[in-house]
């Protein structure tokens, strides 16, 4: 006999099934093999980071898709890789040379970029590892890294192809600049916070004396770079003032009184100070005006020389000194009290700076303009949908691309600088001599390139470009990209740019772009908050399947997910509820000599035909749904169809025909057997563990659940008239049971039913189904016709066709009934109105913590729904009883 464990445990189960599939090799793609292909390239993380909750959402969902696309015997490539992670990998190797007193200056860039590659090979990459343990089917003998020799060799080949296009140059631009990592940031590596602020308001006076222009200014020490003061020419406060000139207080420096229609008139007074090198709207301003560029700071974030006075004084302390030279000349008009979101450095946590210096660029326009129109002819599609209006509004309003980085740890620029003639020579290999006047003495620039540079290449670089490989030419262009909304821009958009550029074809067919995780509030996760959810632990505390499945039942399209703890507790129920029906299938299996194959029977029950065509539609609404990216829809259609369907009904519709013996026991098993094997195979993707543990145990062939074929619709299945006729059984069933909950009469109480019925085909069904109804309703004996007559002392319900009736004389003492539930009720309302006055009082409200006020108003609802079945139950008394 066929035998599982009493309990599912995930611990003893989960390692044995990650070996068994690498050793079976049954997530490796074959770029020799014929037929339909799928492949996804993974949004490689960095090699610093550790498995979050946001990853086990992202992954599992890949997952889930890579394992559906196996099991439909597609090709599938999903391939891995992680990213160089260049400011974070540096601060980290950084950190270690500081506790050993030393710095990255003082031994050197080669000896810097050994000591990252020997970091990278003890300790980078971990999450590769914990993306195994979450079941991820990559396929890991392609595991790529964007600074292994073949991506490198992209990297490079894209950078000189776009340099020789023109595409690629090197110019002064405003730029996120951290003054302790000393680098260029990305947008994305800016992390935006609320902070209490001032907003300084200062008198600009006129050249001629006499009156000024007063302009309002968070940082009042950059005003020492400013180059004139902008205002709207529709602006009648400022009527006449434009070409005059003011004179910078302090300095003194002349600055032009300039119009332009970006300046809002609803903010302040209307008047602007323009400092072009510390502000990025201000350098457009600057560039549309021919304006004078200053930069008055230095690298490190103290004051240059192009402050005056304040010299050498650090950007904060110099914004204090500033205000009081202000205060002493009576230029300082007010300060305000101002809230407004500041930029700071997302690894060390630095204010950042806009900062004007020399860097390189890839204009933009010329890539944007066919990636707008991939997405716009639906070539690519974004799912959701509502996502394209982000992409567009992006992308048609692109700047140039800052992609170097002052760092070391990355690609470093292939330029290389002659200092006999000050040009630079971009090239493919180490050149010999400068291109332009033929010197000999070159350096190559020091920058190396922004991370978002090497991994635009992902879905190209990763199968083998710039050589023309086999599987290159299989799996590109890939099938889906999953990814978050928050780097649609930063990496989505570049990809298809340069996969337009240099596949001339799109890099992928679908993007689908999922939600936040939040905690149980809606608030995002922070350590700081100490409401992190981490899936590690998820893991080891309920298994792996329930974390999984957890995350896809709340995978709702658009919508922010808010998780608990709880939610986790809830699916291991799930995985218990299916391991304990699968152990009742097997402890019936033991005659059994067929295999997990639909045989042909002429004598399948109404419960028989009925969970086969449950079952087929729930298939059909499972593939809809995944087809669709509705994650959501297909894990819940299949709770639905395993927990309520074939645990709750069809097995114990079924106990009857198993205790018995010949065709019909025959029968139900194979019924029994084909749904549960087709529902482990509809489940495999999202919860792959306890299904390949099951799977193995049926009597069938075939390595691995994981390439068994996924389940398709079969017409032939379906059976409207089993469904609706089971559904009336099903409805009779409930409501003698629900009857028996209401009287509070005990689970094992035979009761009589006398059901009145209005034609001919109700009662011959429910008489050719009685035996389900005597089993599963605990009924003793059943009057059925149409002319039932309402007993005095009795419970009711009414059904569609149909009138229920369950005599309650001798069945219990209704006087002391009445009593227990008159006693009941009384407590039930002081509770009630004890929870209602607590809630309703404002200073409770406002003080206690969200958790505490939802945990009472749930209680509330409980106490309602209680108190509202108890009043039926006391009005059936009443009626039995006059």
């Amino acid at each position: 006999m066929i035998q599982l464990d009493k309990k599912y445990q995930p611990q003893e189960v989960e390692d044995k099934w990650l070996r068994h599939w690498a050793e079976h090799r049954l997530a490796h793609a074959d770029e020799t093999r014929d037929g339909e292909t799928f492949c996804m390239v993974i949004p490689p993380p960095n090699i610093t980071g550790s498995l979050h909750i946001g990853h086990a959402f992202n992954n599992t969902l890949q997952d889930i898709l890579a394992r559906w696309k196996r099991m439909q015997g597609k090709n599938t490539l999903w391939q891995p890789g992680t990213d160089h992670a260049g400011i974070a990998t540096q601060n980290v190797v950084e950190r270690q040379l500081a506790a050993e007193g030393t710095t990255r200056h003082d031994i050197g860039r080669k000896a810097f970029i050994e000591r990252v590659w020997k970091w990278k090979g003890e300790s980078g990459g971990n999450i590769n590892k914990q993306l195994v343990r979450l079941g991820c089917s990559l396929d890991w003998e392609r595991d790529r890294f964007t600074m292994d020799e073949g991506l490198s060799k992209a990297v490079r080949e894209v950078f000189v192809t776009l340099y020789e296009d023109g595409l690629i140059y090197k110019g002064d631009y405003i730029i996120n600049w951290c003054p302790r990592c000393q680098t260029a940031l990305s947008d994305l590596e800016v992390e935006y916070q609320e902070k209490q602020g001032h907003l300084y308001h200062i008198r600009y006076p006129f050249q001629n004396g006499g009156d000024h222009v007063t302009v309002a200014t968070t940082r009042p020490e950059t005003m020492l770079g400013d180059t004139a003061v902008a205002i709207n020419p529709e602006d009648e406060r400022h009527a006449g003032r434009g070409g005059k000139i003011l004179l910078l207080p302090i300095l003194n420096r002349e600055l032009p009184i300039i119009e332009d229609s970006y300046v809002d008139t609803e903010f302040g007074t209307g008047a602007l100070k323009v400092t072009p090198a510390h502000d990025p709207n201000d350098f457009e301003l600057g560039r549309r005006h021919n304006l004078q560029s200053i930069n008055v700071l230095h690298p490190d974030g103290t004051m240059n020389s192009e402050a005056g006075p304040f010299e050498g004084q650090d950007r904060f302390e110099a914004r204090k000194n500033v205000v009081e030279a202000l205060k002493d000349r009576d230029l300082l008009e007010k300060i305000e009290d101002h809230t407004h979101s500041v930029g700071h450095c997302y690894r060390c946590k630095t204010v950042v700076e806009p900062y004007l210096s020399k860097q390189w660029f890839v204009k933009t326009e010329p890539l944007a303009k066919p990636a707008i129109e991939a997405v716009r002819s639906e070539q690519i599609k974004i799912v959701p949908k509502f996502w394209e209006n982000t992409y567009f509004e992006w992308m048609e309003n692109i700047r140039d691309w800052c992609i170097s980085r002052q760092i070391w740890w990355g690609h470093q620029i292939p330029a290389w600088n002659c200092g006999d003639c000050g040009e630079f020579t971009v090239a493919r290999e180490t050149p010999a001599a400068c291109k332009q006047c033929g010197g000999k003495k070159l350096t190559q620039e020091t920058d190396v390139l922004d991370t978002w540079f090497s991994s635009a290449l992902w879905p190209f670089s990763t199968l083998g470009w710039p050589e023309q490989t086999e599987t290159l030419k299989k799996f590109y262009p890939t099938t889906v990209l999953c990814t978050g909304f928050d780097i649609l821009f930063f990496w989505v958009a570049r990809m298809i740019m340069m996969g337009l550029r240099f596949r001339k074809d799109i890099p992928f067919e679908y993007v689908y772009i999922h939600a936040l995780i939040r905690d149980a509030e809606g608030q995002k996760m922070s350590k700081t908050k100490g409401n992190v959810i981490d899936p590690l632990v998820m893991m080891d505390k309920y298994g792996t399947d329930a974390l999984r499945f957890t995350l896809t039942a709340f995978a709702a399209q658009g919508r922010d997910i808010k998780l608990a703890e709880d939610r986790i507790d809830g699916y291991r129920n799930f995985c218990n509820k299916l391991w304990n029906a699968s152990r009742f299938v097997f402890m019936n299996l033991e005659d059994y000599t067929g295999t997990c194959d639909l045989q042909e029977h002429t004598d399948r029950s109404l419960a028989d035909r009925w969970i086969l065509s449950r079952l087929n539609k729930t298939c059909t609404e499972v593939n809809a749904a995944l087809e669709a990216f509705r994650f959501n829809d297909a894990a819940n259609a299949i709770y639905k169809f395993l927990w309520n369907e074939y645990c709750d009904w069809y097995i114990e519709l079924s106990k009857s025909r198993l205790n018995g013996s010949g065709p019909e026991r025959t029968t139900t098993q194979n019924v029994m057997l084909y749904v549960l094997e087709s529902s482990l195979k509809l489940l495999h993707p999202v919860m792959p563990f306890i299904t390949e543990e099951i799977w193995q145990k049926l009597p069938r062939e075939g390595v691995s659940i994981m390439v068994a074929r996924y389940p398709s619709p079969d017409p032939s299945l379906n059976d409207e008239n089993a469904e609706k006729a089971l559904q009336v059984v099903m409805d009779v069933i409930t409501r003698v049971r629900n009857i028996r909950g209401e009287m509070n009469f005990n689970p094992g109480q035979m009761l009589e039913v006398h059901i009145k019925t209005f034609d001919k085909d109700q009662e011959r069904l429910i008489e050719n189904n009685n035996g389900y109804i005597r089993d599963l309703a605990r009924v003793s004996e059943m009057i059925l016709g149409p002319n039932i007559e309402k007993p005095k002392a009795a419970a009711s319900a009414v059904l569609t066709g149909l009138e229920l009736y369950v005599p309650l004389k001798g069945l219990m003492d209704f006087d002391e009934e009445k009593k227990r539930v008159e006693k009941e009720l009384k407590k039930i309302d002081k509770d009630m109105v004890f929870l209602k006055k607590k809630l309703s009082n404002p200073n409770f409200v406002d003080k206690a913590p969200p958790e505490v006020i939802a945990k009472d108003q749930q209680r509330l609802e409980e106490l309602s729904e209680k108190q509202a079945k108890l009043q039926i139950h006391l009005k059936t008394i009443v009626e039995a009883t006059s």
